[in-house]
């Protein structure tokens, strides 16, 4: 169970951020919109939320969950593949240290983005992408074990993060998309697959038992309240122009 999330308000520089999505440019205004509604269903979820202010330096800091690793031993700083980036790890840190006595970090020539990091049970699956190297993967392979987790790579080649196409649902679900519906890693759990024309949805969030899903993406909703859980549907338009999910929009613990 969760009970805290820490967010960071959109900075009005993300129209300038990172992107391949080729959806045009973030409305600003809507964003902040949907940013509000995000974290009414975090709260709605049963969490406190700890809101930072926007870094008009870093176009995508809104982007938390990609700076840091939670878990329940420890927190670690990450080392983004993107350089631009990078700095919003210093901003993270002096956080993460109010709530955590244990705080990591990855070091250079390591490079590795939260995203790419999916937590089931006691171990961490850890997507080796653009933005995520080896040497990064391994130190945290390295603190994870120091502290009695364990941690295992896959390999990729279509999505931007191992996140972007995979979703733990908790109790062996998960929802899978693209090239992750084969991967023999994901074998032993029940793999929902998501259809290609709603792939944006396999970046879907559970909380407490229920899983935030971003709206417009019925088939997924509906898989999803099938296997029982509560649905909340949060509109995320103006962060998908930004190649941004749900969970990429908070760190939870």
């Amino acid at each position: 169970m969760f009970n805290n999330a820490i967010v960071r308000r959109p900075a009005k520089s993300m129209v300038n951020g990172l992107t391949e999505a080729s959806l045009g440019v973030p409305d600003y205004d809507l964003a902040c919109a949907q940013h509000n509604d995000y974290i009414q269903a975090l709260r709605e979820c049963g969490l406190e939320v700890e809101i930072l202010d926007p870094i008009e330096d870093h176009p995508d800091s809104c982007f938390v969950e990609d700076v840091a690793l939670i878990t329940p031993k420890c927190a670690v700083l990450t080392r983004p593949g993107a350089p631009s980036r990078q700095g919003e790890v210093e901003y993270m840190a002096p956080i993460l240290a109010n709530y955590f006595s244990s705080l990591e970090r990855i070091e250079a020539p390591g490079t590795i983005e939260a995203g790419d990091i999916m937590m089931v049970g006691e171990h961490y699956y850890i997507g080796l992408s653009e933005r995520t190297n080896q040497a990064g993967a391994q130190q945290m392979i390295d603190i994870l074990l120091a502290h009695g987790l364990t941690g295992s790579m896959v390999s990729m080649s279509e999505m931007l993060h191992l996140k972007t196409g995979l979703s733990y649902l908790e109790n062996s679900n998960l929802l899978v998309c693209g090239e992750f519906t084969s991967k023999p890693e994901f074998a032993h759990l029940k793999r929902i697959e998501v259809p290609i024309n709603e792939s944006y949805s396999a970046n879907s969030v559970w909380i407490n038992d229920t899983v935030l899903v971003p709206s417009g993406f019925s088939s997924t909703s509906t898989a999803v309240a099938n296997m029982g859980y509560a649905v909340r549907e949060v509109a995320m338009s103006e962060f998908q122009k930004l190649d941004g999910g749900l969970s990429c929009l908070s760190l939870r613990f």
